[in-house]
């Protein structure tokens, strides 16, 4: 392996200032400074290239990885912050058309790692076990197989604030900490590296992990750009928006001021497919289904008799008769007896996490079902605590930081940043900036892309196992949305939030290459 190291030049934004007949009566804000101006304090970006070569279906896949910061400007010219990414670029082939995937998670605050080095990075994570690994070291680390870099090139992008992404030249880290304002600057990214790279031809991909998923539907308005926001035209078009563990709510997490009857028991309903696979999983349910068997059952049963008779109960029209009836339903699906359902006729998945396994003194993960930690002594906290997260983290996390000072000779002297929450999650932006029609979400917004270009496709990819983001929910946001059905592909998988653990990631990549190849 041949390893050059250089600090490379920042790519300028050549811009244009056009005021459209809708901003009448307002003045012009862009303004450019020429010629560029330097500053103190602000270091040329750092880059890191070395030469690798891997095998992929038989075949020897030579690549080029580029890890370093690309600077991102203001309309002034001026530096506001770096993005540090890493780029994945095979070496023998010459086309300026080939396939790129641009790949981020979600958060918001966390870096890029857990898609790279879980599923379709060059190099992978090895835990001792698929599901309950140890979380102590040692870790190993393979070449991936299972990587889709002979179909397409890869770029693994850590916004702002995580990763060893900055704010820079006094910037307020803030600026780029929304929804709007995130999306604008992942955009400038894109279009910063196609320039860098000369790829403006080539079909363009962008894959999203959870809060990823919203960045990804309204990443197509900020990456063609619009009179309002961001304020500027890019022109950049995508050919495929690849979403995993799908959040495409309101707001996550936020309950609407007014529900109607029918509305919440449309959503407390939805919950039982993903408590059905997991019971499944567990040996729990009546029949011994399998986890796909029972997701496939209990959505129908949930989306049809569930659903009405949660509406009666809102209503107090429920009958004895009929309560009875849907309490032996759930029994059977989610092995739990009657008294532990209660007459609400609804667990949560956060008490259904407690409940399931307590005769055995254990509790299951929310990020993946599959896992367990004992029931006594919990902190209470919602990673350290979680018995999925708890567990395959610190793998994640050491794996990766080995693989870019070894095999990417990666030298920066400040620590990786996997997930920030301090000052970013408090302030980060959910205020949407739309003068004209504002999106009741981002599955709208996910509409309007794909209204406004008819080549682009949609693939959801969820896991049963995952009751943070559940296939059945990702299956109605985005049906609410508005999203033309027939360009949805939807494909679930017997793992988690992170549906590329426990044996799926090569059934996840095959399906992720055949959605790309399909495009060309």
């Amino acid at each position: 392996m041949k390893a050059v190291r250089y600090l490379a030049m920042g790519a300028a934004v050549s811009l244009a200032a056009i005021a459209p007949s809708a901003l009448a009566q307002s003045q012009n804000p862009f303004t450019i400074s020429d010629p560029m101006p330097t500053y103190e304090g602000v270091p040329e970006p750092y880059r890191v290239v070395t030469e690798h070569e891997m095998e992929i279906g038989g075949e020897r896949i030579p690549y080029q990885a580029i890890a370093g910061e690309t600077q991102l400007y203001d309309l002034a010219g001026n530096v506001t912050a770096s993005i540090f990414s890493f780029s994945y670029i095979r070496s023998d082939i010459d086309d300026p058309n080939r396939p790129v995937l641009f790949v981020f998670n979600g958060g918001p605050g966390s870096a890029s790692l857990w898609i790279h080095m879980g599923a379709i990075g060059p190099k992978q994570v090895i835990l001792d076990k698929e599901v309950n690994p140890s979380n102590v070291p040692p870790f190993g680390i393979k070449s991936n197989g299972d990587s889709i870099l002979d179909i397409a090139d890869l770029v693994f992008i850590d916004p702002v604030g995580t990763g060893f992404s900055k704010a820079l030249n006094g910037t307020d880290p803030r600026d780029f900490w929304g929804v709007d304002e995130d999306a604008d600057s992942v955009a400038q990214f894109i279009e910063l590296w196609l320039s860098e790279y000369g790829r403006w031809n080539s079909p363009k991909y962008v894959l999203g992990e959870s809060y990823g998923t919203i960045r990804a539907s309204v990443l197509p308005s900020a990456l063609m750009g619009s009179p309002f926001n961001p304020g500027v035209m890019r022109g950049i078009t995508l050919d495929g928006i690849i979403l995993l563990g799908t959040t495409l709510s309101a707001r996550p997490g936020e309950m609407p001021d007014e529900e109607t009857a029918e509305a919440k028991a449309a959503r407390l309903s939805l919950a039982l497919p993903g408590l059905a696979a997991t019971s499944a999983y567990h040996g729990l349910s009546r029949g011994s289904m399998d986890a796909e068997t029972a997701f496939t059952q209990s959505l129908a049963y949930a989306k049809g008799p569930y659903r009405d008779a949660l509406i009666k109960l809102e209503k107090d029209e429920l009958s004895e008769e009929e309560r009875a009836a849907v309490t032996e339903e759930l029994t059977g699906y989610i092995g739990l007896p009657a008294e532990l359902i209660g007459d609400d006729l609804y667990l949560s998945e956060n008490e259904y996490a407690k409940m399931v396994l307590a005769r055995q003194g254990l509790e299951i993960g929310k990020y993946d079902s599959r896992y367990t930690l004992p029931l006594a002594n919990s902190g209470y906290d919602p990673v350290a605590d979680d018995p999925a997260m708890g567990r395959y983290v610190p793998g994640f996390i050491a794996s990766f930081n080995q693989m870019i000072r070894d095999d990417l000779h990666v030298d920066v002297k400040r620590p990786y940043t996997a997930i920030r929450w301090k000052d970013l999650l408090p302030s980060w932006n959910w205020e949407r900036n739309f003068p004209t029609r504002k999106p009741k979400s981002p599955a709208e917004e996910l509409a309007w892309a794909l209204r406004r270009n008819q080549d682009l496709r949609v693939f959801v990819a969820s896991g049963y196992f995952d009751l943070v983001t559940t296939p059945a929910n990702a299956m109605a946001q985005i049906e609410a949305g508005g999203v033309p059905l027939d360009r949805v592909r939807f494909e679930e998988y017997e793992s988690g939030h992170m549906l590329y653990l426990g044996g799926t990631s090569e059934a996840f990549s095959n399906d992720l290459r055949e959605f790309i190849s399909a495009g060309r």
